[in-house]
């Protein structure tokens, strides 16, 4: 049953739908923006309306799946390890662009809010935000790039370790974590590779 689950939660995380939204609005995500195919790149190139649309999207394919394995079974360990990482894996190696997705930021707002009640996922997007200041503030007016860009959903992933050991989370959780910071650094490595260089 377990692997029904796992195909589940991946099928899920891999619909491209901010990418399909762009082709609605007459923009190919891959050929704009940093071509990547996710919501922050629809936001940017078609506009408000068609971005809020791909955010939610892409935090449900996250997020229900995760949800309803949580409320339909009492899985844990290996296994919930398993299907909460599959939607973020769906998402980063959607076979539906040739195993070439997007960052999976947005799922993993969704996954983290299931796992967590979105206690997790508030802690960071305040992470996220606080960092988007002092960014800004180091800036000082000059545009942000993807690589800073990046290296801020890095560093916050980092940091919501602090939070999930402060609120005394399972093991799983923590590997669930772990797995996730590979991904978003699998995700973003040419932006960290640039900005290292």
């Amino acid at each position: 049953m377990i692997i029904v689950w796992v195909l589940i939660a991946f099928l899920a995380g891999s619909l491209m739908f901010s990418y399909w939204l762009g082709l609605l609005a007459n923009v190919n995500l891959r050929r704009v923006g940093d071509g990547n195919p996710g919501a922050a790149n629809l936001w940017g190139s078609a506009g408000y309306a068609y971005g809020l649309a791909g955010v939610a999207l892409d935090f449900l394919k996250g997020y229900l799946p995760v949800l309803l394995l949580q409320q339909t079974t009492s899985i844990s360990g290996f296994k919930l390890f398993l299907v909460a990482l599959a939607p973020i894996v769906g998402h980063c190696f959607s076979p539906f662009l040739g195993g070439k997705g997007g960052k999976g930021i947005a799922v993993t707002f969704g996954v983290w809010s299931a796992l967590t009640a979105f206690s997790a996922s508030l802690a960071y997007a305040v992470i996220l935000a606080l960092l988007w200041l002092l960014f800004r503030w180091m800036h000082r007016g000059r545009p942000m790039t993807s690589e800073v860009n990046a290296l801020q959903v890095v560093i916050g992933m980092v940091l919501l370790v602090i939070f999930l050991f402060r609120g005394s989370y399972e093991a799983t959780i923590l590997w669930i974590w772990l797995g996730n910071l590979a991904l978003l650094l699998f995700a973003h490595r040419r932006e960290l590779a640039g900005w290292l260089s």
